[in-house]
């Protein structure tokens, strides 16, 4: 299973944000798409940053509500760890974990190409072992 996979069957559709916009502007995005994190994107679609609900919370928790009009670009995080098509979904999952990310941006000649969440990889690590399971059930049933 690969990444490539799990964005064939969800889309690649990926909420972004410039830079320059506020955090207020992230966080009725991300309440209105009702999502945990945005991708920060410049004109070319580069990833320069990834801004999550958890980003959020900590700033406003640190400064108060003024810190809904900091831009993006103050809170975000500028080192994205990324990910490739061909990356597998167990390699996806041990990233995940070492980082203790729930958004990994996948990235394709530099550029966006989607995002997979935990969620994503938990439910195709779900269907992988169901099918395996299936396929073990037939076996014995058969010998």
């Amino acid at each position: 299973m690969t990444v490539r996979s799990i964005l064939d069957r969800k889309g690649s559709d990926v909420v972004t944000l410039e830079p320059e916009q506020t955090l207020a502007r992230a966080a009725q995005l991300l309440g209105a798409r009702r999502i945990g994190a945005v991708v920060i994107v410049d004109g070319e679609r580069r990833i320069v940053g990834i801004l999550s609900e958890r980003d959020i919370v900590r700033v406003i928790g640190e400064a108060g509500g003024d810190a809904l009009g900091l831009r993006v670009d103050q809170v975000m995080t500028s080192k994205v760890t990324t990910c490739g098509e061909a990356h597998t979904v167990n390699h996806v999952m041990e990233v995940m974990t070492q980082g203790r990310f729930r958004h990994l941006p996948v990235e394709k000649d530099g550029k966006l190409a989607g995002i997979i969440s935990i969620g994503d990889v938990v439910k195709r690590r779900l269907e992988e072992v169901q099918r395996e399971a299936d396929q073990i059930r037939e076996y014995i049933a058969t010998a």
